[in-house]
C-alpha cells in the first residue's frame, strides 16, 4: 500500500532522486536493417528517442554513442531528430562517448549540448569516404559477357565491371567535398567557441578522448553514471529506454511474416551488412 501511495505523489516531491532517461545508440549507421541485424537509422531509433524525451520530470536525456559511422544521411537525420526533440521538450542533451564516436557517429554526438568521453574513447574522423571493388577482368576470365543498355551517358558511372574513368572519380570527389562541407559546417556551429583553430580537425583523422578534449571536440572526460550523479545528486537513477517488444520478444516496429525466400534474402543481406559494419569498426582498431 505504501508503494502505491508513493506513486500518487508527484515525482518532484518524492525522495527517490532524479531519474535520467538513457538511450544507447550503438552500431554502424545504415539504412534498412532488420530483425537479423539491428543497425542505426532514424526508423529504428526514432521511437526510442520519442519515449526518452517524453519524460516530463527529467531535466535531461543522456545518450550513449558507440558508432564508427556509416550513412551521412541517416547520421544527420538522427542528429536533427534529437535536436528537434530537445527544443520541443526543453531538455538538456548529454552525449557520452563509449568506444568510438567517429565520422557519422561523431555527427550524431554533435546533437549533445555537451559531449563527455572516456579518455580512451575514439572521436573525430570528420571526413567522407566511399569504397568498393573493381572487377574489370573477372568476367573475361570466367567466360561471361555482360550486357548493359542505358539511356543517359552517365547511368553506369563507377561501374565495378569497367575500368575506372578519371571523370567518374572527379565527379565522386566533388560529391564527397560537398558532403564534407556540410559536416564541417555542423561541427563549427555546434562546437562554436570550443573548437580549436586547427585544420587537422577536418582532415579525417581521429583522436583519443583526451586529445579530443584538447581540440574542443568534446567538453569533458568521464563516464555516464558518475557524471550524472555529480550533476543531479547521489540518488540519481539512470533509466535505460529501449524499443517496445511484441508478445514474442521481437522489437516493434520491423516485425513481418518471414517466408523461406525472405529468410534467405535477409541472411544474404545480413552477411553484406556484417562485412560493411566490420570494415567500419576495423578502421579504429575495434
Amino acid at each position: 500500500m505504501a508503494g502505491f501511495l508513493r506513486k500518487l505523489v508527484p515525482k518532484r516531491f518524492r525522495k527517490e532522486g532524479v531519474i535520467i532517461p538513457v538511450v544507447r545508440l550503438q552500431g554502424a549507421i545504415m539504412s534498412g536493417g532488420g530483425q537479423f541485424r539491428p543497425i542505426l537509422n532514424l526508423t529504428n531509433v526514432a521511437p526510442v528517442l520519442e519515449k526518452a524525451f517524453s519524460d516530463k520530470e527529467a531535466p535531461a536525456v543522456a545518450i550513449a554513442v558507440n558508432s564508427p559511422g556509416g550513412s551521412p544521411v541517416q547520421s544527420r537525420l538522427i542528429f536533427t531528430r534529437i535536436r528537434e526533440l530537445a527544443r520541443e521538450k526543453q531538455k538538456k542533451v548529454l552525449v557520452f562517448v563509449e568506444d568510438v564516436a567517429a565520422s557519422g557517429g561523431y555527427m550524431i554526438a554533435l546533437a549533445g549540448d555537451e559531449i563527455i568521453a572516456d579518455p580512451t574513447s575514439i572521436v573525430g574522423s570528420i571526413g567522407v569516404v566511399s569504397g568498393g571493388f573493381g572487377f574489370p577482368e573477372l568476367l573475361k576470365k570466367i567466360g561471361v559477357e555482360r550486357r548493359v543498355y542505358t539511356a543517359g551517358e552517365n547511368k553506369v558511372i563507377l561501374d565495378p565491371f569497367q575500368p575506372e574513368k578519371e571523370k567518374d572519380i572527379e565527379y565522386l570527389k566533388t560529391l564527397q567535398l560537398e558532403i564534407h562541407e556540410v559536416f564541417i559546417t555542423m561541427v563549427r556551429e555546434r562546437r562554436a567557441g570550443r573548437l580549436k583553430d586547427d585544420e587537422a580537425v577536418f582532415s579525417g583523422l581521429f583522436w583519443s578522448g583526451t586529445r579530443g578534449l584538447e581540440l574542443g571536440l568534446v567538453d569533458s572526460l568521464g563516464d555516464m553514471r558518475q557524471e550524472l550523479k555529480r550533476r543531479y545528486g547521489p540518488k540519481t537513477r539512470l533509466q535505460l529506454v529501449t524499443a517496445a517488444r511484441s508478445l514474442f520478444g521481437r522489437r516493434v516496429p520491423g516485425v513481418s511474416p518471414v517466408s523461406i525466400d525472405g529468410l534467405a534474402s535477409g541472411l544474404a543481406t545480413g552477411l553484406v551488412e556484417a562485412a560493411e559494419e566490420k570494415a567500419l569498426w576495423s578502421r579504429y582498431g575495434l
